[in-house]
């Protein structure tokens, strides 16, 4: 069925793609942004609901029939999907505010209470169930934090490692390799970013927007938690947990002493700046070099296995 979901994924982003051009949902550039991204001015947003939609449709025929793993499965997906509408909300607000004007996304203030909600509820149901212990001697309470914490950390740490053409897939493909036999929610995301990358690889036709990698982000989050091990999740997401740490640090830094520790932030950006000058798709081939290192290591930890 990976297969399946692969090919629905590459026929509906593809037809997103039609659709979001005859629709002129195009994608705003940041003026203050890496220069060498204003061509990419107009190019369609939010190709990441074409491809939830897509492991959607496979995902909840093949549980229903039994064949897509029992209430782990289940609560994967659904956490998956709550934070898939709250990013889909913001790429609502991002196409309309440039259609039609009006409020242009969701603001910090708005988007963490529900983010918390969705990983509080995940987390109440998913602590009984991980797959090695949480925080000993804390009971339930105490693990229900520690998951919440890890499951919105891993979402705004995927959406911030967005912003490149294929990065984010790439990177979420090969953290996702060592459970890809064991959770099939982690098989068919693999399988649907396949569809997805091949209209976002450089120069890209289509951007992720903000409900794939929410998405993506709590499923890596739920699969680590639930099939093997916690802990290891920011060590595969090392580059999205550096890139969000760019953000926090530069924020701090900016706001205490009125300097940048960055030339740009998330840190991708940083090394696209004029003065470092890489390349945006050796940013991209190096952070997935790094994360394949990184994962290999947790396949090592793992003894090769979850």
């Amino acid at each position: 069925m990976t297969v399946v979901a692969a090919l629905l994924s590459w026929f509906l982003v593809g037809l997103f793609i039609r659709v979001s051009k005859a629709r002129g949902w195009g994608q705003p550039v940041r003026k203050d942004g890496p220069q060498t991204h204003l061509i990419k001015e107009g190019t369609p947003t939010a190709g990441g609901v074409a491809f939830v939609l897509a492991l959607a449709a496979v995902f909840f025929p093949l549980y229903v029939t039994g064949h897509a793993g029992g209430v782990r499965e289940l609560i994967i997906m659904l956490g998956a999907l709550a934070m898939g509408v709250i990013g889909g909300i913001d790429d609502v607000l991002k196409v309309r505010s440039r259609m039609v004007g009006g409020k242009k996304e969701l603001l910090a203030r708005e988007k963490f209470p529900l983010q918390i909600v969705v990983a509080l509820v995940f987390a109440y149901f998913a602590a009984p169930l991980a797959a090695h212990e949480l925080l000993p001697g804390f009971g339930l309470w105490g693990d229900v934090a520690l998951l919440t914490f890890v499951m919105v950390g891993s979402v705004n740490a995927f959406n911030f490692a967005d912003g490149l053409d294929s990065l984010l897939g790439g990177i979420a493909i090969i953290v996702l390799l060592p459970l890809f036999a064991v959770s099939p929610s982690a098989a068919l995301l693999t399988a649907v970013l396949l569809g997805f990358l091949w209209f976002n690889a450089h120069p890209a036709r289509v951007f992720m927007g903000d409900m794939g990698s929410h998405a993506i982000g709590a499923i890596a989050a739920g699969a680590y938690i639930l099939y093997a091990d916690v802990w290891l999740l920011p060590i595969a997401a090392i580059m999205p947990v550096v890139a969000v740490l760019s953000v926090v640090i530069q924020v701090i830094s900016f706001r205490t002493r009125g300097k940048r520790v960055f030339k740009m932030s998330p840190i991708q950006h940083h090394f696209e700046h004029p003065d470092i000058g890489w390349p945006e798709t050796h940013v991209t081939m190096r952070f997935w070099m790094v994360t394949a290192l990184a994962t290999a290591g947790v396949w090592w930890l793992l003894g090769g296995r979850p």
